[in-house]
């Protein structure tokens, strides 16, 4: 019973220092967190990521319009996005309703009815967010070099429809600009372009 115990206690040691190292250094993190944000923007993007308990927090103060999210370690894949920092309430409000465990109709609805009501504020001009991904293999958690990464972009414009913009509801070609939610707070340009070759 003795040795039963003590096995056990040594595998949950074992595993709390294997998801503590599983979460990439602060470096690394925003190394990669960057990778998002269009290469003059990257230097001075603030970021935030996770601390060695898997919270999120600041990684770094920014100076520029940009802030980047980085890789999730919780989460299957690689995804690391970039945004301006006026999208930042309603990102922030998103984080906050998933953490509480709430749908992703829940959310889209209460962002909605609190940024009809005044309580969330949406940006008043088009704004831009760029997510990068990759498959777990093409990162590298010590360094953050990613290959074979690939890039997406939206722009929100909140309430924009496609009689207002002149954009189809549905891409018709690859890469083809197009907008999904129109009418609601989170309308937005979805551009898409055609997956790159895969580097070996």
């Amino acid at each position: 019973m003795k040795i039963t115990l003590a096995t056990l206690l040594f595998s949950i040691v074992g595993f709390c220092a294997m998801g503590q190292s599983a979460i990439p250094t602060t470096e690394v993190q925003i190394k990669a967190a960057v990778l998002a944000a269009p290469a003059d923007k990257r230097a001075g993007a603030a970021v935030y990521g996770y601390n060695q308990k898997g919270e999120m927090v600041m990684l770094r103060k920014g100076t520029n319009e940009m802030v980047c999210l980085a890789d999730d370690p919780k989460q299957k894949g690689f995804s690391v996005s970039c945004y301006h920092k006026d999208l930042d309430p309603f990102m922030a409000r998103g984080r906050e309703l998933k953490k509480q465990g709430k749908a992703h109709q829940e959310i889209f609805d209460m962002r909605e009815a609190e940024a009809k009501s005044g309580k969330l504020n949406m940006p008043k001009q088009p704004t831009s967010l760029f997510v990068y991904t990759a498959t777990d293999e093409d990162v590298d958690p010590k360094t953050g070099e990613v290959k074979n990464g690939y890039l997406r972009y939206v722009v929100y414009i909140p309430y924009a429809t496609a009689e207002s913009t002149g954009l189809p509801l549905k891409p018709e070609a690859p890469g083809m600009p197009w907008i999904m939610f129109p009418g609601s707070h989170s309308a937005h340009i979805m551009i898409t372009p055609p997956p790159p070759a895969k580097e070996k």
